[in-house]
């Protein structure tokens, strides 16, 4: 029996140990702020996740203890009120040493990401004072956030394996990014590729890459908008339900209906049936097509869609959703949308609703 207990007293301090081991812990003083609450808040991406709230002492001094899987460090923050009393990027095991102000400043120690996660935070800091104190000077302005941009891009091509470099990428001034350029892409793949190495599972590397590869659509469309700067419309390419390309420059026909729908929509579902198809029926054979593009991101769905009524014309699905390349090109930002091709020319009249396509349909084609 006292074998056992010295047993079990030995596995649970090794269980203890090794829960302690799963943590990071932050210890500090914020100056002047005695018996007073702080917001601890987690980075998620674009914006802040509240993980708890902790006390100061009398002297202002506080510890928090926050877990943190073993390569996959965390972007932890403090607040008091509205202030950002400190930021801190902590590896498991680590212990961030702090000393702060309820104005912002301070200073960190014992965690190097933490030490230069602070360097990033006082740039982003100096860049938004240096505005406010231009206010009044539109080219002031310019020029600080020029060189704030050239700024952060030095800063991510001279840092590629460190993940401080994240909240550089995802910086914003008001709801535009710093990073706005579509050549930026570029940048944010490198970035992705580069953390990718060190840090394969942290989800804000995850969440970078997913970013750069948006980015990269974006930009290699651009690239082939203005290539095809003849073209009467920018064209469209997608998989079918058997997965052959399907490029909307190819179809041939007279008229053409570009109809972007959502299969997960049971109203859209029976419009096929009920509007499109009777309409198809009626005007295929004189020269009308549709070529029909499903944002739903489950391609499954979609097909299973498709097959069970039967559609004749022409489907399409990527499987990247409000992502694909065919929805950011037209630039849809509603369900369902519908143009019309007309003789290989875009046609940018609105349709007007069901009854006036079937008017236009029979003058177009008679």
């Amino acid at each position: 029996m006292r074998n056992y207990n010295k047993f079990l007293a030995f596995a649970l301090a090794a269980l203890a140990l090794t829960a302690c081991g799963e943590k990071a812990r932050i210890r500090g003083t914020v100056a002047g702020l005695s018996d007073k609450p702080l917001v601890v808040k987690q980075l998620d991406i674009n914006t802040y996740r509240t993980l708890d709230t902790i006390k100061t002492r009398t002297d202002g001094s506080f510890r928090y203890d926050v877990k943190v899987a073993k390569g996959q460090p965390e972007f932890i923050y403090l607040f008091y009120g509205d202030t950002r009393v400190a930021a801190f990027l902590l590896e498991q095991g680590e212990t961030a040493l702090v000393e702060a102000d309820t104005l912002g400043r301070y200073t960190v120690t014992g965690s190097a990401g933490s030490e230069e996660l602070a360097r990033v935070e006082k740039a982003q800091s100096d860049f938004l004072a240096q505005l406010l104190a231009h206010e009044n000077e539109p080219s002031a302005m310019t020029r600080d956030y020029i060189q704030h941009y050239r700024d952060n891009t030095k800063y991510v091509m001279e840092h590629p394996f460190s993940l401080t470099t994240v909240p550089v990428f995802f910086e914003r001034l008001g709801d535009a990014s710093i990073f706005s350029q579509v050549t930026d892409g570029i940048l944010f793949r490198r970035g992705a590729d580069s953390l990718m190495t060190v840090y394969p599972e942290s989800r804000y590397v995850k969440a970078l890459d997913k970013e750069a590869e948006r980015r990269m659509r974006v930009l290699e469309f651009n690239g082939q908008l203005q290539t095809a700067a003849e073209a009467a419309f920018p064209d469209i390419v997608l998989p079918d339900i058997r997965g052959e390309k399907k490029a909307l420059s190819e179809v041939d026909a007279k008229v053409i209906l570009v109809h972007f729908w959502d299969a997960a929509d049971a109203a859209q579902k029976m419009f096929s049936i009920d509007q499109l198809l009777p309409l198809y029926e009626q005007f295929h054979g004189r020269g009308f097509e549709i070529y029909s593009i499903c944002v739903t991101p489950d391609k499954p769905e979609w097909a299973s869609s498709v097959l069970a009524q039967k559609l004749p014309w022409i489907n399409v699905n990527d499987g990247k959703g409000a992502a694909s390349p065919a929805v950011i090109t037209y630039n849809v930002d509603t369900l369902p949308y519908s143009f019309l091709i007309i003789d290989g020319e875009l046609n940018t009249k609105p349709i007007g609703g069901l009854d006036a396509l079937r008017k236009e349909l029979t003058r177009l084609l008679r």
